[in-house]
């Protein structure tokens, strides 16, 4: 498990920053309730240290601020986080479906009581505007709010016999203990998704969540304790991702691991889990394409782009990394899209002005820069941005527009995940479906255009899990969202999220 460390931990380049700042910036004080902002880990019920007694500190991405720590774990604290869901599954298990259907409504109920606090502790600790943050609350109580009710569905199915004397049933019965790894671009929202599903089918589940957002999981988890969820159902255990995943893929008690992040961790996942054979869900890489024809009135365009591309500053595996411009409007489209992302404030999500945040940390400053580099040593033209904000300076990265956008150019291939829009010309002649699906990734694809007998081919055509058509949302908690090819794995939300957690068990009954 070595390889996973670099690629899901960063939280060193953030700690040099903060130390260089020499300041601390609290959350306490901003909250309304200072009991939602935990310096501990959360296992078996019980509010913990690392046995080492080590700690992780957390920065504020656009100040650079210290804001606090949380306990440095390894495997034997994700060990007691499993053993003391194992002990809680019996019972959870045994818990009538509208039984744990009343404790997730509750916790789903108290997440939107708290969202102002919620969204400050998301906004300081991942750097994405207020506004956004509070949205992201909402989005991810509506998933604990859903499968409350959808853990009451999951109803026996009969089969019609083909032997005689006998009656056949299927019935969805609880995995087991399961675990969740979870990214820092959705602290809140990825967390219930997995989570409320697992519940919801009886399922207990243990959180590692990323070493650069843990305050908004751990707020989760009080929440969650408030809530009545037993002890050992829902653990968050907080440190560096090694040991703690580590543990998780290779313990034999946790049945089903659910992760979303890149697709290369994911494919070292998928294999420390082999032994095991364990049950995996990937929500992975995107490099979704944007797709615009001219019979689309520009000012929805361009709203539709601004919005698919720039949403947590980029750093979305739905965000727009290709936008296929056909030429008879391409002029005026980048004209406008320009003009649109010129005008966009960049700064501290506190600012209820702000729209764009900082990125999370100088890795992924370091690939925009890469990519717009890349690009315009290739052909392509900036037509605005193109580098880090020189007044903010740190991990602000400019919203940047780039023209003329070839195959052969990195960021036609790979997904930046920050704010730089590519944009790719295309013309009547052009298969435009085989260049959308000319990717390893097959998330989400985004299609413009108001010819209803173009929308059916290409819908059919796009390789991809998702396509919104003339908008650009397109979640939500009833909808299963994932990806085909290299995106992922299984699906996350709707009917088939809650399934993730289940197995079937057939029963043959002599009549």
């Amino acid at each position: 498990m070595a390889l996973i460390s670099g690629a899901l931990d960063t939280r060193g380049e953030r700690t040099l920053l903060a130390r260089s700042f020499h300041t601390t910036d609290s959350i306490m004080t901003r909250l309304a309730d200072p009991r939602l902002f935990r310096e501990r880990a959360h296992v078996g019920g019980k509010w913990c240290s690392a046995r080492s007694g080590a700690v992780v500190e957390v920065t504020n991405p656009a100040t650079g601020a210290l804001i606090g720590t949380v306990p440095d774990m390894g495997a034997a604290e994700t060990r007691d986080a499993v053993a003391a869901a194992v002990s809680a599954f019996p019972a959870w298990r045994a818990t009538l479906p509208r039984e744990r259907g009343r404790v997730l409504r509750r916790w789903a109920e108290l997440m939107l009581e708290h969202r102002e606090d919620l969204a400050i502790v998301m906004t300081i600790e991942q750097g994405k505007p207020l506004a956004e943050s509070r949205g992201e609350i909402d989005y991810a109580a509506s998933f604990v709010e859903w499968f409350a009710e959808e853990g009451q569905r999951a109803n026996v199915e009969g089969v019609t016999p083909h032997l005689a004397d006998c009656a056949m049933v299927l019935r969805r019965e609880p995995v087991g203990v399961t675990a969740a790894v979870t990214p820092w671009n959705f602290p809140s929202a990825m967390i219930t998704r997995k989570a409320a599903a697992a519940l919801a089918a009886g399922c207990p589940m243990v959180v590692r969540p990323a070493s650069e957002t843990p305050y908004s999981a751990l707020a989760l988890a009080e929440l969650a304790e408030r809530a009545g969820v037993p002890a050992g159902v829902f653990s968050v255990v907080t440190g560096a991702p090694e040991p703690i995943v580590g543990e998780l893929c290779a313990n034999p008690t946790v049945r089903a691991l659910s992760f979303t992040g890149s697709t290369a961790v994911g494919k070292r996942l998928l294999a420390a889990g082999a032994a095991t054979v364990k049950r995996m869900s990937m929500e992975l890489g995107g490099h979704a394409p944007f797709i615009l024809f001219p019979d689309v009135e520009l000012e929805k365009a361009v709203a539709g782009a601004m919005a698919a591309k720039f949403a947590t500053t980029g750093q979305d595996c739905l965000a727009a990394n290709r936008i296929y411009v056909h030429r008879g409007i391409h002029d005026r489209f980048v004209t406008a899209f320009t003009r649109a992302t010129a005008a966009l404030k960049i700064g501290d999500g506190l600012d209820p002005a702000v729209e764009l945040g900082p990125l999370m940390h100088a890795r992924a400053v370091d690939k925009c820069r890469e990519h717009v580099e890349d690009a315009v040593s290739k052909g392509a033209r900036v037509t605005t941005g193109g580098g880090v904000d020189p007044a903010l300076g740190g991990l602000f990265f400019q919203p940047t527009v780039l023209t003329g956008v070839t195959p052969d150019m990195l960021i036609y291939r790979e997904e930046t995940f920050g704010p730089v829009a590519p944009i790719v010309a295309f013309d009547d002649g052009d298969d435009i479906a085989a260049l959308a699906n000319d990717s390893e990734y097959g998330l989400a694809a985004y299609l413009f255009t108001n010819d209803h007998g173009r929308v059916q081919r290409l819908t059919r055509a796009l390789d991809y899990g998702m396509v919104a058509v003339n908008r650009v949302k397109l979640t939500g908690a009833p909808v299963p969202f994932g990806g085909v090819k290299q995106s992922g794995l299984g699906r996350e939300g709707g009917r088939l999220g809650l399934e993730e957690f289940t197995e079937v068990k057939y029963l043959c009954l002599n009549a």
